[in-house]
């Protein structure tokens, strides 16, 4: 049956969801609450201020194709790191560091791919978890995908155990800034509070999303034609070098150079508050670091750098089209419908039925609100009293949204990251989501029993504020 189910391109599909975005503003109703400028320059909505638009207004098909160029540019920041990462990393590749790693890396784990998985999966969920890296994981694509391919694997394992880690350490994150903590300044219960819990379930999800690729990557061990890819050309080439050249002092150095990379866009995000384009002029500056240690002239450089950025040209695209659904929804003003009706019914159920709910809720509006920040600003200021009237810990609240918003992240179109790991990785997001939705409902069961527990035993309880309801809510 499967064979005659045709996926259809990834950009076909990501453009369809434009299409269906600009007719459900034609029927959903539109609405707005009122924001308030909070102390740190971001806006919050205000609980019991949602009212609808006096006249619908009718996006056209010709504000639908306008949309595009526009989504490309507010995507440019993402779009124009994937394009340099990929000119930098085919400097890269060309000093031969690339290749000399993965020898390194096969002579260590070439008999062990059990331990390769779970130590990726953990460690990019350690530092997900710890200072919300996203996109710095884009680089390791390419590497890990050769690695995998080098061990009899292929490049939906490489892309799982990088997703598994990235998705699993936002959902279970212990003081991730991005999301936790400014959750929980929303929600007014002391930032980094409630980390006991966090701590505790931690390893725990992990090795859920290790179980999930691991088993994946033992089928295609057993028989390569169990790859979910297997129709699909490698991003590679198909062809395996017939020797790894040895780790040399320069190839070291280079190697080196890019952990120092690494740290530095980290102190740079977590301190300075960092993003895409001191990301990129990091990594333009270890692309010349590794021409120059890489004895490559000049002109090798600049012909590998356009080479590699021509070979991300479709992410790139992909990019810019997934911004566009979530702008469609922002001009036909139906986002804040959406938040507003999606919780109305949280009010009916018990405080158990309701905190699962939550969940749901995030996880769903994050298709709409792919920004962690921005889907905390959006929806804690109306969950916090909802979770007040229904003798909800806010702590508990503050979970939800962190399980639905992280967990999300490894499978809605609209995340610009993963778009950009699959892009680089050459797996359309048919087959992507093949492989991730069964790993997704495993972590929302697991999430949920997290939650009912956490009502249960009052997580958070002994830190809600004196005064719980606000007065706006009436409405």
């Amino acid at each position: 049956m499967a064979k005659f189910i045709r996926v259809p391109h990834t950009l076909t599909l990501l453009f369809g969801m434009m299409v269906l975005a600009m007719i459900a503003t034609w029927l959903v109703p539109q609405g707005f609450f009122d924001t308030q400028t909070l102390a740190n320059g971001r806006s919050a909505v205000i609980p019991g201020t949602f009212t609808l638009v006096e006249q619908r207004q009718y996006l056209t098909p010709w504000q639908l194709l306008t949309a595009i160029p526009r989504a490309f540019a507010s995507a440019q920041d993402v779009i124009f790191f994937v394009l340099i990462l990929g000119g930098v990393l085919s400097i890269a590749r060309a000093t031969g560091t690339v290749d000399a790693l993965i020898g390194r890396l096969l002579t260590r784990f070439g008999d062990k791919p059990q331990m390769l998985v779970f130590m990726v999966v953990f460690c990019f969920a350690m530092a997900s978890s710890a200072i919300g890296t996203a996109g710095e994981y884009i680089p390791f694509v390419l590497i890990l995908v050769a690695l995998c391919k080098a061990m009899r694997l292929d490049a939906m394992t490489a892309v799982g155990m990088t997703v598994a880690g990235y998705g699993i350490g936002y959902g279970v994150s212990a003081i991730n800034p991005f999301t936790v903590i400014i959750a929980q300044q929303i929600a007014d219960v002391p930032p980094l509070s409630g980390n006991w819990l966090r701590f505790a379930i931690f390893v725990p999800f992990v090795l859920i999303g290790f179980h999930h690729v691991w088993s994946y990557a033992k089928k295609v061990l057993a028989n390569p034609a169990n790859s979910m890819v297997a129709d699909l050309p490698c991003p590679l080439g198909d062809k395996l070098p017939a020797a790894y050249p040895a780790l040399a002092w320069n190839h070291k150095l280079i190697l080196a150079s890019f952990v120092g990379t690494i740290a530095l866009v980290a102190y740079g995000i977590r301190v300075h508050g960092w993003y895409l384009y001191e990301l990129s002029a990091c990594f333009i500056a270890w692309g010349l670091f590794t021409a120059l240690i890489g004895r490559i002239s000049a002109d090798t450089a600049a012909e590998k750098f356009i080479a590699g950025a021509m070979e991300l040209t479709t992410t790139a695209m992909l990019i810019g089209v997934a911004r566009g659904i979530s702008l469609i929804m922002e001009d036909g003003q139906i986002l804040h419908s959406l938040v507003h009706g999606m919780s109305m019914p949280l009010s009916y159920v018990g405080a158990e039925a309701a905190a699962v709910g939550m969940l749901v809720i995030q996880t769903l509006l994050n298709f709409f609100i792919p920004s962690g920040s921005g889907q905390a600003y959006v929806t804690m200021p109306l969950m916090v009293p909802l979770a007040d009237l229904l003798e909800i810990p806010r702590q508990v609240a503050v979970l939800a949204y962190q399980f639905g918003d992280g967990f999300s992240n490894m499978i809605i179109p609209t995340n610009a990251v993963l778009m950009g790991i699959i892009g680089i990785a050459g797996i359309p997001y048919g087959h992507w989501f093949r492989f991730c939705m069964p790993l997704l409902l495993k972590l929302l069961v697991a999430a949920s029993l997290v939650l009912v527990l956490a009502v249960v035993f009052g997580y958070g309880a002994d830190l809600q504020p004196v005064s719980t309801i606000p007065t706006a809510s009436a409405n």
